[in-house]
């Protein structure tokens, strides 16, 4: 007889780990203090809360934050994302939608166009919809009044955002930092527990030092791991560890391999540098904007890489990582 076939793919997964109150959200704890007084006094007031902007490289929390939002307002959220608003008329249906204190989440909203932009600023400051009717000298602006809510965004690239739109968030900018290993080690904890997985704190270290500093990676590599273990037959033990990260091509820093192709195409094949993000993404098969927003970041915390106005250099410490591995 055969065994039963659940439900587990990843996006359920995700929603199992998300944490779902403040307390079970570890680090960030400056932008927690203040989202949450910004949240209750808003709730307290019977206001819709500010809109709030979160930025930071992908994987640090901003859609779980975005969702403690709506619960700490007792209000729905409705998610969407920048790519997705294609027309103005996708934005209409969305905002005029909504119901009174209802969360509006976007993410990536850096890649609103500009017209989709000049829409949401009347929105978010005054609460308006300014739709135009017909075209040529006949054409007319209705405005119609949308139920008071409360947006929040999130992107990877701040830059992007124009300042009138960035001027709107007057609940506050916050950037989402990376994430100790003492921090990753806590959310690893509580999903091995959550995913009924026999982990030592000597494992859930291994797993925290090769992450990424970001929670989104730490809890892939955890459930990589269990899966290993399971065909096994055993908890994560050392062995089953390191070859979990063997199969997956993971270094000792937690590079990946097209963290060393970024290296290893400066180092080896433009000397070091300087060279440009193009000439980077050319050499390797990677977009512009991946090596850029993921894969940069963490090559730059760990001082293998510099960004200069004349292209990108490999530091001293890169060579001696690419002679190791």
């Amino acid at each position: 007889m055969s065994t039963p076939i659940t439900r587990d793919d990843a996006s359920n997964l995700d929603r199992t780990l998300r944490p779902q109150t403040w307390d079970e959200y570890i680090g960030q704890e400056k932008t927690k203090e203040n989202l949450r007084i910004l949240l209750t006094a808003a709730k307290e007031r019977g206001h819709a809360a500010e809109h709030i902007l979160l930025y930071g490289p992908p994987g640090l929390g901003k859609t779980t934050l975005a969702n403690l939002v709506s619960k700490t307002l007792g209000t729905n959220m409705k998610i969407t994302s920048g790519p997705a608003i294609e027309r103005v008329g996708d934005l209409a249906a969305i905002l005029t939608n909504l119901s009174p204190g209802d969360v509006l989440f976007i993410d990536e909203i850096h890649r609103l166009s500009k017209s989709i932009e000049e829409v949401l600023y009347p929105a978010m400051e005054s609460g308006v919809l300014d739709i135009i009717i017909g075209k040529g000298p006949s054409a007319r602006t209705v405005q119609l009044e949308l139920p008071p809510f409360t947006m929040v965004a999130a992107t990877t690239r701040i830059s992007l955002l124009s300042s009138p739109l960035r001027s709107r968030f007057s609940g506050g900018t916050f950037r989402l930092e990376f994430y100790s290993d003492e921090e990753i080690a806590q959310i690893l904890t509580r999903s091995a527990e959550l995913l009924e997985v026999s982990a030592s704190m000597e494992a859930i270290h291994k797993i925290a030092t090769r992450c990424r500093a970001t929670p989104r990676t730490a809890n892939y590599l955890l459930k990589r791991c269990r899966d290993l273990a399971q065909l096994e037959g055993g908890g994560l033990t050392d062995r089953i560890i390191e070859k979990t990260f063997d199969l997956l091509e993971i270094d000792s820093l937690g590079l990946g391999k097209p963290d060393r192709a970024v290296l290893e195409v400066i180092v080896q094949k433009f000397n070091g540098g300087p060279v440009g993000l193009n000439t980077i993404a050319a050499a390797t098969g990677e977009e512009p904007s991946t090596i850029e927003d993921v894969i940069e970041p963490y090559l730059i915390r760990h001082g293998l890489l510099e960004r200069t106005p004349r292209g990108r250099i490999a530091s001293p410490d890169a060579y001696s990582h690419i002679e190791r591995n």
